[in-house]
């Protein structure tokens, strides 16, 4: 398999946000400080995480993981390693990369990403002293496994809450990177959001790719095309839960002069899309960072987390991000969603995971 560059910043062109694409490392793992991962005979704590697709520089999920590790190593004074994703990976390859962040003795051992399951249930095995997380999925389960998970669809709610105020033309999109399971609930808690709302709204909903194809989070250029065809068909606010991909989606909302709503980290503060900024009304905030963090905290502290550790809205696991001005100056949309906030934590809502 070829070796793919990391993304530093997404391009501001859609050619360059075609290129950056592609930005996923290799196979080997590389330090996030200037000091390299230690070896299994150090006794330096370390810990270490392995990117999904798209890898760091993402401006979303992965990213947010990455600001996980950078606290801890700041915070913690622990040393850290990083490993990136590689072009149409198998599962051995994934193998591969966790056994050799556990052999070096990182610990934890975190997989950013559903897609990791399968090989950290086979890593884990080996190296029972370690401890290994894996983002978003509860699939895989065993003594040294901590399954961090969030309930995305709660915050994707507040997203159809807010598009469904914000939107002059009653039409809204969702585009989704890939559609597997997890995706389906930011659908689900979008569309619910939106129709509760206003029940006569109309939500455009697609798919960018189908598994085992996962190029869908990671290609802008699928993103920008996605979204095209749905500000074509009247949609005025678009909510894209892509990865890197849905940059392309944020790219042709703001050039067409309409709302974008980001998703996993606040995408409005993200320095590779200042571009685009003033037209992102929000995002879908996942706490991946604090997961991240707690989890390396957890076996420092020698109390490692395993199990279930799930986020949600009542731990502001997963938020409505308020950085624009101007969405906080639509005291509207923000009284919506903070009162349907209020009430899906005291259970007077339940938020569907599937549409």
């Amino acid at each position: 398999m070829r070796r793919i560059t990391r993304i530093a910043t997404v391009g501001i062109a859609s050619a360059a946000l075609a290129l950056s694409a592609t930005a996923c490392g290799g196979k080997k793992s590389s330090d996030a400080s200037s000091s390299s991962s230690s070896s299994s005979e150090s006794k330096s704590a370390s810990a270490a995480i392995a990117y999904d697709v798209g890898g760091r520089g993402d401006q979303s999920f992965n990213d947010a993981a990455y600001a996980g590790l950078e606290k801890a190593a700041k915070d913690l004074k622990v040393k850290t390693a990083e490993a990136e994703p590689t072009e149409g990976e198998s599962e051995a390859d994934k193998v591969q990369r966790l056994t050799e962040l556990a052999r070096k003795g990182n610990n934890p051992v975190i997989g950013v990403g559903f897609s990791y399951a399968p090989a950290i249930e086979k890593v884990a095995k080996k190296f029972p002293n370690t401890t290994f997380g894996i983002i978003d999925d509860t699939s895989k389960t065993g003594s040294n496994i901590a399954n961090l998970v969030f309930n995305e669809e709660q915050g994707s709610y507040l997203a159809g809450v807010a598009a469904a105020k914000a939107s002059k033309t009653g039409t809204v999109g969702f585009i989704g990177g890939v559609e597997v399971p997890l995706i389906k609930k930011f659908q689900a808690g979008f569309e619910q959001g939106v129709k509760d709302t206003n029940p006569n709204a109309k939500v455009l909903s697609a798919y960018l790719t189908q598994p085992p194809d996962f190029s869908g989070f990671a290609k802008p250029d699928l993103g920008k095309a996605a979204a095209k065809g749905q500000l074509d068909g009247g949609a005025d606010v678009i909510y894209a839960a892509a990865g890197l991909a849905g940059s392309g989606a944020i790219e042709a909302a703001s050039s067409a002069g309409k709302w974008a709503i980001g998703v996993d980290s606040d995408q409005y503060n993200q320095p590779g899309l200042a571009k685009y900024k003033d037209h992102i009304l929000t995002s879908v905030t996942k706490d991946v960072s604090l997961a991240v963090f707690d989890l390396i905290k957890s076996v420092k502290d020698g109390k490692p987390e395993s199990g279930e550790v799930r986020y949600g809205l009542d731990k502001n696991g997963v938020a409505l991000a308020d950085s624009n001005p101007q969405y906080k100056a639509m005291s509207d949309v923000t009284a919506a969603v903070e009162k349907a906030k209020a009430d899906i934590i005291a259970k007077k809502i339940t938020v569907k995971t599937a549409p």
